[in-house]
């Protein structure tokens, strides 16, 4: 029988997802904080996203992509946190094969995007630093669609192959994956085949993608931080440095978390518990969602002011 054949018949209809193993009894707990901070990425990214996109003085290549970024934290945590939940509080752990391949796809894709995001942010922090006189013409609204158009091709085209990949597997009836969500490695583990070109593949995926990019934000800072540090103000110097604080701190909250549980998974699984694994790979989705509007909110001026006027607005119609 052809290896074609022996995969297809072996696609199981349902997996079944666990939750968070060895810790059954306190999900009812674990999921209220989860659920308050999926509330705080809700409210805080949607109202990020409103502010930019109704005031046309937020227009700048700055706002758009932090925006951008909005939008993608909203989807990344709306892809995993709602299955969560209610494997965690309702434990309806069952999803269909198709539906786990798609949250697996949609989670992948949507990271890797949001990494594409962080790096174009870098960019243009770099532009307005170090050629401010050339910002407008460089970042204007085409080049900011090309960018994100790119971003997003991107992150479509090295995610895709994740699930012929799986979908070339046998899985000889095993259904039961000790997870939240649907993840390539989580579901690559349960085949009873070998997965080496996965491990291979996602192991590239990872170091061509959101391994780059961190490598290409950390030259473009280091040529930042230059130049900030030759400006002959020191409230120029501020300013710099405060802009660049903010998007500094979402890139150590996005690639902390996600290095962190990525090389546990792949080279500490026999001496990091199941468990922590589980709660970490939750907390890389969770966080940078949460934060990011808290980060920008609380170190952008104008992000400030327009959220005032507009809570000020809503009070006074009320």
């Amino acid at each position: 029988m052809s290896a074609s054949n022996l995969s297809g018949n072996n696609l199981p209809a349902t997996f079944f997802l666990t939750g968070i193993p060895g810790m059954e009894t306190i999900h009812i707990w674990i999921a209220i904080p989860f659920f308050i901070m999926y509330l705080v990425a809700l409210a805080g990214n949607a109202a990020l996203v409103l502010i930019i996109i109704m005031d046309s003085a937020l227009h700048e290549p700055m706002y758009l992509f932090l925006c951008l970024l909005s939008i993608t934290d909203l989807a990344l945590s709306s892809t995993t946190m709602p299955k969560t939940l209610a494997i965690l509080w309702l434990h309806a752990g069952e999803i269909s094969f198709a539906g786990c391949l798609a949250q697996m796809f949609c989670v992948h894709a949507v990271y890797a995007l949001e990494s594409s995001v962080l790096l174009a942010m870098a960019f243009d922090r770099y532009v307005a630093i170090c050629d401010p006189l050339r910002y407008t013409t460089i970042l204007n609204h085409g080049v900011i669609g090309r960018i994100s158009l790119a971003g997003v091709f991107r992150s479509v085209a090295i995610v895709s192959p994740f699930i012929f990949l799986l979908k070339r597997l046998p899985y000889c009836g095993h259904r039961v994956m000790a997870h939240t969500y649907c993840e390539h490695m989580g579901i690559a583990r349960l085949a009873c085949a070998n997965i080496t070109v996965n491990i291979v593949y996602g192991l590239t995926v990872a170091l061509l993608a959101v391994g780059l990019d961190s490598i290409l934000i950390a030259i473009s800072y280091v040529f930042i931080l230059r130049s900030v540090f030759c400006l002959p103000s020191r409230d120029a110097r501020s300013k710099a440095l405060s802009t660049c604080g903010s998007h500094l701190g979402v890139i150590l909250v996005f690639y902390i978390p996600a290095f962190f549980s990525f090389l546990t998974h792949r080279f500490g699984r026999h001496s990091v518990p199941k468990h922590v694994h589980i709660f970490l790979a939750n907390l890389y989705v969770l966080v940078p969602p949460v934060l990011n509007p808290i980060i920008y909110g609380a170190r952008t001026k104008e992000i400030q002011s327009r959220l005032l006027r507009m809570l000020h607005l809503r009070k006074d119609s009320a």
